[in-house]
């Protein structure tokens, strides 16, 4: 079990809504707009990050409630004698500022990632192999986060490098070639660090695809197309070579920023962007399953699947549960009836949502 005692105050529709009893599988059962997915939102909030919707905090507070919100839960870790509690919250008169607290004490949120590994998947990603690079690089970073926690922090560190480059780049006048020097040197070591977490996530997560014996799910292949050097020394030579372009361009043109991750079919040799709208859904699952498998397990692990079964045939959903189940992770799963969950309602939690209430079944 992962996670226990869960409570939303004054979260989307939610105004007082609390969580006892979980299991490994929990279904939430309720009409369209009931506030399934609202829950599955708070819960990627215990995770750094923006959350599976992107969204920003000041939409996340409930109309008419104080203008803030605020989500708890209680971990049990595999070796931790006593459950940890994790919580965020955001402050009415601070309604931009997101705080964490671990234990009752002040944390960054990148200390979420130290006791928890979540991950999702929800019908906004179907495109993803059609929608940008960005989208693309942001599902491959939420990936290596859930195997290694301190991404996030190289990630940040990149991102700040950059944004500052590109400032210096965009001035009118010419930037200090010292100033741009430091930069870059931050920019290469983060960045050589970025891209050799990704990469080595993906080496290992395209061999767990070719291990994967299952016929269920179409086996992608997945391989990661840089822009510019991967290595230290030689990024920041590059870097600095390409300053004049980069000025000209208002922006940085290499970079693991610019990092692409390429899927294709395995069966057909066809580009994922050009398969089917079932065959790209079905890659997607495959790919999600087959990472369950490599996710840290010195840490509770969390899945959270948006109307995710009622789009699969009966075989497809059994396979899915039983892969599932194999990884160990929590799942928390989303549907508009139980009946495409019947073979494990048995020994799932399930809670009827309505409104922005729940009610245990």
């Amino acid at each position: 079990m992962a996670l226990d005692r869960i409570s939303l105050q004054d979260f989307r529709n939610h105004a007082a809504t609390a969580l006892d009893g979980t299991a490994q599988f929990n279904l939430l059962v309720g009409a369209n707009g009931a506030g399934k997915t609202n829950v599955l939102e708070a819960l990627s909030l215990l995770a750094p990050g923006r959350g599976l919707r992107r969204a920003k905090l000041p939409e996340m507070a409930r109309n008419g409630g104080t203008g803030g919100f605020a989500i708890g839960a209680e971990v049990h870790a595999l070796d931790a004698p006593e459950p940890v509690r994790l919580g965020t919250s955001v402050e009415p008169a601070r309604p931009t500022r997101r705080r964490v607290r671990i234990n009752g004490a002040e944390a960054s949120a990148l200390g979420l990632s130290e006791w928890l590994s979540v991950r999702w998947l929800t019908p906004a990603m179907d495109g993803l192999f059609t929608d940008s690079a960005g989208a693309r690089r942001r599902f491959v970073d939420r990936l290596v986060l859930a195997t290694i926690p301190g991404h996030a922090t190289i990630a940040n560190r990149y991102e700040a490098a950059l944004r500052e480059r590109n400032r210096l780049l965009a001035d009118e006048l010419a930037p200090d070639p010292r100033w741009l020097d430091a930069l870059e040197a931050k920019l290469a070591e983060h960045g050589a660090a970025l891209a050799a977490n990704r990469r080595q996530l993906i080496e290992r997560l395209d061999a767990a695809l070719l291990a994967q014996d299952d016929t269920h799910f179409p086996r992608p292949t997945l391989a990661l197309e840089p822009v510019g050097p991967e290595e230290r020394d030689a990024l920041a030579k590059a870097l600095h070579g390409n300053r004049g372009a980069d000025r000209r361009a208002g922006r940085t043109l290499i970079g693991p920023h610019r990092m692409e991750l390429a899927v294709t079919l395995a069966s057909k040799g066809v580009a994922a962007a050009h398969s089917s709208t079932g065959e790209q859904k079905a890659m997607l699952i495959a790919i999600v399953l087959a990472h369950g498998s490599l996710a840290a397990k010195d840490r509770a692990g969390v899945l959270l699947l948006d109307e995710v079964a009622a789009h699969l045939d009966p075989d497809r959903r059994a396979a899915l549960f039983d892969r599932i189940e194999a990884n160990g992770e929590q799942v928390w799963m989303t549907g508009t009836e139980r009946a495409p969950f019947d073979a494990i309602l048995a020994r799932a939690a399930v809670w009827d949502v309505s409104g922005g209430t729940l009610r245990r079944i």
